[in-house]
């Protein structure tokens, strides 16, 4: 370590090196602090010019951290200069004394001169100084006469960086150019005297060398030959042994370079804009379907209906099952019989056992199963819907035509059996595509103002929400809210009330039954009335501080997991954003991305945050519920994060809350940015790698699974709008929608036969019928045909596969060289071998996902053939413009190169196909299993419904676990009062019509009844009795739970709510 004052010294020294004064940098350098040893205060300017050398060259390292030079480089480099000092003075000793012993023909002289003067002196050859001494004459003279000017100057350049000037008769030397410098041309310089020296050394040694060569030429072959053989063969041993010490690495360096080239010839297929032949023959094989694509495909097709029917039957099972919760309500109040109960119950039960499954699987052999002529009508439905399916325009005309209650049911049925729920990639693609004509037609046709979409009730929002928020997102939603959900309902200390009545209400009922005693507060009040006690505002602030540290909590859940939002769902609020803005220039970004955030956040996730266990959020048993505590601190949540998405403060009735204001707009911001995020996704063509062409280089046609009303209703409703839908006569709609003619009944759907003309119940049969699901293989009705029909676009697809088959067996750098090469005996069957291993595997490809019989008949043609056909369809597409001769037909080898990367993408879109369709039918699963206990659930509560009905016909309630009292069990005995002694307890407010000094006439019997929580209260004035009712302790928790503190009995007496629950407790639970 440098000490302080050399730390200081060194700081000087490199601040005098920068300035560049020679002087200064001596100064520096002879500082005692900085103990730099053998300074010559006469090399001044050397020390500069190799110390600012030194410190150039570490600038310009950029490894080096230090750009200073430190004292220990100082010292190196003083050294180094004064290294360069000694040599320059040797070779001015060496040219001054060779060149005397010149000029004074000293020949005897020049060898010591030589010897003493260089580096090695064994390098000089003292029988060559005759030589050298004639041949430096020699120079010199020759040098001497082209001068015409002489000094006294030597120069010597060092390094090719520094000059040394020597007079060689002042004997002075110099690193600067002196003023008077005048060079010493006549002399010869050092490097001449040494070209002199070592040329005759050399050359001697060379004649010796070839000397000896000629002398023994047959020798040096001979020697030559077998050092030659032996270091071949001791090298190609040592090779070899090499090798088989290191085989298995050998193996992989060798698998290394074919993958690094099968990389390269692939990164060629995929980058490049005219991948070669050669290229494309090598992958051609990835267009193959094995054993292993067939069996995928089969396994989605079959996971496909299975999550399609569960979805159905869980839709079913739900609205069953709230119709039941709405019955079981009804029951509790006494608006509707247990008969009606227990009906929807035993068809619940039916459902349960499976009753749906076996109505859906009646005749569920689709086309197959009926005659040739229904078989041509399903064939044109199956067209029609394809129609329907790649081309959205059609239903998205067709939605507004509709009345709203009528178009949401349409959507929630047929649109998503149409498009499988988007249960693949094809399907999600062609529904986004549906989403966005619709999104676009209905903002451009009814949206007058940019808050419509917010403040109105858009139809497609709805349809894009439901569909998100369905089985397809309810996963979503469970990722992004459950944990942060579960933690707010799970928080049994957490209370979040803000409204001041609410408080004030609940802090008056705590009050009167922790003593017992009538309030003397107000039971109404106004929020400023109640906003004025300390109690009520401490609460409030209390509540306020857990809600912003809940909100916080869900905010960042939200906020930290956009990637986990549906793509679906956020291209939508793209196509929303840009479509408000395409219609709206003058909206601003806030209210464009104010919009966003109502469909992202209010339409989409709000619900779930206010009710998570009406949309699967949290897993609940069944029979539980969350509770109103809880309800209210999810909604609180939920408003305040509303307000934050939509900027809106809170102001008028939320006044007392305009402190969270601060806290809303920090909150909008991140929102802000979190909205325009999520609008930042690609185009589905991008995202799916799919266009209007995909559906023709498929192998698997897609299928719908749809029941027969469905297909009735849709066919119904196209006829009903058809001018609206299709105005063009020409329209490809309409020679369907004529083919078909009217929309037919099931029965005639069916055909003859189906159901028994004279079965009695003919009617609810053809409406079981209706039900029942058939599955419809989508194809086009102008796909590819023979003929003179085929257009461009099928002629190239059928060409291709021609093309396929012949590169495979043919060589050929070009696929005009192939063409014209004569195909060999030997490529012919080894063309005909692959095709029987063709036809063996098509002949295991499910009916309905084969290639048409023209391609079939094509693909069993000869090589020769083949290229015959090839040849005249490539001359067609010519004519058309697809292809081109003058490029040898690249533009068709781009198409095959084209089809080989998305086959590849195919499969593994497949893949990720199979895993998310295994994830979402264990999820349905999941819901079904509960559907089912909710279903027990119910089972029990109605038997025991049942149950009590039988063994005591006259009660009003009836409940699950309120069981009777076993015969001989003693009840609680009756307690009286007298109105007096009740209005003194404060429990008695007041009577109507009655003064305060006759409630000693009035008398009150509190009896127990046979029923937990049942009491019958009976009246008496003057020792008559006059009325009975009944209380039910659970109505009265009720009551004050919802802040009603003041209730009538007999329609006169005012009781206090509070304080009566607490003598009802302290007489009969003795609480």
């Amino acid at each position: 370590m440098h000490s302080l004052p050399g730390i200081v010294a060194l700081g000087y020294i490199n601040e005098a090196i920068d300035e560049g004064n020679p002087l200064k940098t001596l100064n520096t350098l002879l500082l005692p602090t900085a103990k730099i040893k053998d300074v010559d205060p006469a090399r001044a300017q050397h020390y500069q010019d190799v110390l600012h050398h030194a410190k150039s060259q570490k600038l310009t390292d950029a490894e080096c951290v230090s750009k200073v030079l430190w004292l220990d480089e100082i010292q190196q480099a003083i050294n180094k200069a004064n290294l360069d000092e000694d040599r320059a003075k040797q070779w001015t000793t060496l040219v001054t004394d060779v060149n005397r012993c010149l000029e004074e023909q000293k020949s005897d002289d020049i060898l010591p001169v030589l010897k003493s003067s260089v580096s090695n002196a064994q390098d000089v050859i003292a029988e060559c100084a005759d030589r050298y001494y004639e041949a430096l004459v020699k120079a010199k003279e020759s040098k001497s006469s082209r001068e015409s000017t002489e000094g006294s100057w030597l120069k010597l350049n060092l390094e090719e960086k520094y000059d040394y000037y020597y007079n060689i008769d002042s004997k002075e030397s110099s690193w600067v150019t002196p003023e008077s410098w005048a060079p010493k041309e006549s002399w010869l310089m050092g490097k001449e005297i040494e070209a002199f020296w070592k040329g005759y050394k050399q050359q001697k040694e060379y004649l010796q060398r070839r000397q000896t060569f000629a002398g023994n030429v047959d020798s040096i072959v001979k020697i030559q030959s077998w050092f030659r053989m032996a270091t071949a063969r001791k090298n190609y041993l040592s090779r070899l042994q090499y090798f088989k010490d290191h085989k298995n690495e050998i193996v992989k360096i060798q698998s290394l370079l074919r993958a690094s080239k099968a990389r390269d010839d692939y990164r060629t297929l995929v980058s490049s804009e005219n991948p070669p032949l050669t290229v494309i023959r090598k992958f051609v094989y990835l267009l193959d379907q094995s054993d292993l694509d067939f069996q995928e495909d089969l396994e989605v097709a079959r996971l496909r209906e299975e999550v399609v029917t569960k979805i159905r039957a869980n839709q079913h099972l739900e609205k069953d099952l709230n119709l039941m919760d709405i019955k079981i309500g009804l029951l509790v109040k006494n608006r509707i019989t247990l008969e009606d109960v227990i009906s929807h119950r035993k068809k619940l039960n039916k459902k349960k056992g499976g009753e749906m499954e076996i109505l859906n699987n009646i005749d569920n052999q689709g086309i197959k199963s009926l005659s040739k002529e229904r078989r041509k009508t399903l064939e044109t439905y199956q067209q029609l819907f394809y129609l329907l399916q790649t081309n959205p325009l059609y239903l998205a005309k067709l939605i507004f035509q509709m009345p709203q209650n009528k178009s949401t049911k349409f959507m929630d049925t047929v649109i998503f059996t149409l498009y499988n729920y988007a249960s693949n990639q094809r399907e999600e693609y062609l529904l986004l595509k549906l989403f966005k004509t619709a999104l676009e037609e209905e903002i451009k046709s009814k949206v007058d103002q940019v808050q419509d979409i917010a403040t109105g009730n858009p139809t497609v929002i709805k349809m894009v929400v439901s569909f998100n928020r369905g089985a397809r997102g309810q996963n979503t939603l469970r990722q992004l809210l459950a944990a942060v959900v579960k933690g707010i309902i799970d928080d049994e200390s957490l209370v979040i009330n803000t409204s001041p009545v609410e408080v004030y209400k609940a802090w008056v009922n705590q009050l009167e039954t922790q003593t017992g005693e009538a309030s003397k507060l107000p039971y109404d009040v106004t929020t400023e009335q109640a906003l004025t006690y300390p109690e009520v505002r401490n609460k409030l602030e209390a509540s306020t501080e857990n809600l912003r540290r809940v909100t916080d909590k869900v905010l960042n859940s939200i906020i930290s997991s956009l990637d986990l939002l549906p793509y679906g769902l956020r291209y939508i609020a793209k196509v929303l954003k840009n479509s408000i803005h395409e219609k709206f220039p003058d909206a601003t970004e806030d209210e464009l991305l104010k919009i966003v955030g109502n469909l992202l956040y209010y339409r989409y996730m709000n619900p779930a945050i206010v009710a998570p266990d009406g949309f699967d959020i949290i897993d609940m048993t069944a029979g539980g519920q969350i509770n109103p505590d809880q309800r209210r601190n999810l909604g609180s949540v939920a408003k305040v994060l509303q307000h934050a998405a939509s900027n809106k403060l809170f102001e008028g009735e939320n006044e007392h809350l305009s402190s969270m204001n601060n806290y809303l707009s920090e909150t909008y911001q991140e929102f802000r940015k979190y909205f325009k995020e999520a609008c930042n996704v690609p185009e589905p063509e991008e995202k799916f790698n799919m266009d209007k062409y995909t559906d023709l280089v498929t192998v698997s046609k897609p299928v719908i699974y749809i029941s027969i009303e469905e297909i009735i209703n849709t066919h119904s409703l196209l006829l009903e709008h058809q001018d609206a839908i299709a105005p063009e006569k020409s329209d490809s709609l309409n020679e369907l929608l004529q083919l078909l003619g009217p929309a037919p009944t099931v029965e005639s759907f069916l055909g003859e036969g189906a159901v028994d003309p004279n079965d009695p119940n003919k009617e609810n049969t053809l409406n079981q019928l209706s039900k029942t699901e058939i599955s419809l293989y989508l194809t086009s009705k102008y796909d590819i045909e023979d003929g003179d029909a085929i257009d461009g676009r099928s002629l190239m697809i059928k060409t291709k596969k021609l093309i396929i088959d012949v590169i495979r067996n043919q060589p050929g750098t070009t696929l005009t060289e192939i063409l014209e090469t004569p195909a060999t005996e030997q490529q012919e069957q080894d063309h005909a071998k692959d095709m029987v291993n063709r036809a063996a595997m098509d002949s295991r490809t499910p009916e309905d996902g084969k290639q048409s019989q023209a391609m079939m008949e094509d693909a069993q043609l000869p090589l020769e053939q083949k290229k015959r056909k090839i040849q005249r369809n490539l001359r067609t597409l010519e004519q058309s413009g697809h292809v081109s001769s003058k490029n040898k037909y690249q533009d068709i080898l781009n198409e095959i190169a084209k089809d080989i990367r998305n086959q590849r993408i195919h499969r593994k879109l497949r893949k990720a196909e199979l895993a998310k369709l295994q994830q979402t039918l264990n999820a349905l699963n999941e819901k079904a299993a509960f559907y089912e206990e909710q279903i027990n659930y119910y089972d029990t509560y109605i038997k025991t419904c049942v149950d009590n009905l039988k063994r005591k016909n006259t009660r009003r309630s009836i409940k699950l676990d309120g069981k009777g009292e076993p015969k001989g069990m003693k009840r609680a005995k009756p307690v009286r009062y007298t109105a007096a002694k009740l209005h003194e307890k404060g429990v008695l407010l007041g009577i109507d019509d009655l003064q305060t000094n006759q409630f000693k006439n009035v008398t009150f019997d509190i009896i127990a009844t046979e029923d937990v929580g049942i009491f019958d209260v009976r009246s008496k004035f003057l020792g008559v009795e006059m009325e009975t009712v009944q209380l039910n302790i659970q109505d009265l928790l009720q009551m004050q739970y919802e802040g009603v503190a003041v209730m009538k009995m007999f329609d006169k007496v005012k009781v206090n709510v509070n304080l009566l629950i607490y003598l009802l407790n302290k007489k009969f639970y003795g609480k």
